[in-house]
């Protein structure tokens, strides 16, 4: 039910446009609104998304067999649904506004509907080693079977899969990058050695884009990563003072080194345009959204912003890496207060929802979206 649901369930009156981005995409129009009752007008678009845990919609738990009992996902599912969060993620409030299904897993066999795309996303992935499941390399090479198999089905006369148009027109979401830089931290690399490491995530990146353009993919929503240094799990770790935390608590260096991942990622993108003039690829600063929810969490309602909703052991942080989320030890979070961090890793759904606005906004994509929308009310 998770993934075929369309906009069954909606909450609050705001009525969020992605008009801009969907016709920078694909020349045509849509209104967008994951929040109003009614349902807006606009082409439904196909949308494949490439990723880690924080757009994967159960793959891991597909793949792997891995069970994420309640209270991952007790509200609005009201159960588990391999989601690494109390609801919804970013990706689904895109995917409700685009009017869309929710994004099935492409490892999920029974239940999955795949009309309007599938995601390729799973929690863990980097970009490197790049032969080992679930890297972007085998997440763009299981998309190739993928595709190859719809269009075979297709031909014999299924009307449920995605075409050859579907698959030209379609938005390509690639958001990955935070475990490669995780991981090198956590192994006690150096700050030079780790930002010396990201040309080659970069370089995986660029070759991802390129083997899916090379196939007749044109067009790319990029992400960047966000703010390594204000998740609780990283700050959780023993240290020998707090010089390096910043003015809202978090950590300067692993911060400054996703913001020069994204900087490179940036560039990749300004260097793709110009290489491929019948493609359009739109770069978005989710970095700078998600530090400002952290800046200025009271302002959007939040309690502490580095406090855990769903761990162990307290304040500061709520997160004891021994005693994480789905430990029966474990305290959650009323859910009548909002919290930015679920987990210590992934944000509440509340968190979530303040994001995804920002993107639909298209104040933060390069280039930059000038339009004009409309919404049934």
């Amino acid at each position: 039910m998770a993934c075929r649901a369309i906009m069954g369930r909606r909450r609050g009156r705001e009525c969020l446009s992605l008009m801009a981005l969907w016709s920078l995409l694909l020349a045509a129009a849509a209104c967008l609104a994951p929040a109003a009752e009614a349902a807006c007008s606009g082409e439904v678009p196909v949308i494949f998304n490439f990723g880690d845990s924080n757009s994967d919609t159960g793959g891991l738990s597909a793949g792997l067999g891995y069970i994420f009992p309640l209270p991952e996902g007790r509200i609005f599912f009201n159960r588990s649904t391999g989601r690494l969060c109390d609801g919804r993620l970013i990706l689904d409030f895109l995917c409700e506004s685009l009017n869309s299904s929710y994004l099935c897993p492409y490892l999920e066999s029974l239940g999955s509907d795949f009309t309007n795309g599938a995601n390729f996303a799973v929690a863990g992935s980097a970009t490197q080693p790049r032969n080992q499941p679930f890297s972007l390399l085998i997440q763009v090479l299981q998309f190739f079977r993928f595709k190859s198999r719809s269009l075979e089905l297709v031909a014999q006369g299924s009307t449920n899969l995605v075409n050859e148009e579907g698959f030209k027109k379609a938005i390509y979401i690639i958001d990955i990058g935070q475990n490669d830089l995780s991981a090198a931290f956590s192994l006690n690399a150096s700050y030079d050695l780790v930002i010396a490491k990201i040309p080659s995530i970069i370089a995986e990146i660029k070759n991802a884009i390129k083997m899916l353009h090379d196939t007749g993919s044109r067009n790319f929503w990029i992400h960047n990563t966000g703010p390594l240094g204000c998740l609780p799990q990283k700050l959780s770790l023993p240290r020998k003072n707090d010089s390096f935390l910043d003015p809202y608590g978090c950590l300067s260096p692993l911060n400054n080194a996703a913001m020069e991942f994204n900087s490179q990622l940036s560039h990749l993108c300004v260097e793709l345009r110009s290489q491929y003039k019948n493609a359009t690829i739109v770069y978005t600063d989710i970095y700078s959204i998600k530090y400002d929810l952290i800046a200025n969490s009271t302002e959007y309602g939040f309690e502490s912003p580095l406090l855990v909703c769903c761990g162990y052991g307290g304040p500061p942080y709520n997160y004891n890496a021994n005693i994480t989320c789905g430990n029966s030890l474990c305290q959650v979070c009323s859910e009548k207060l909002k919290y930015i961090s679920w987990d210590g890793v992934h944000y509440s759904e509340a968190a979530n929802a303040v994001v995804a606005s920002k993107i639909l906004s298209t104040e933060y994509s390069d280039p930059k979206l000038n339009f004009d929308y409309f919404c049934s009310s």
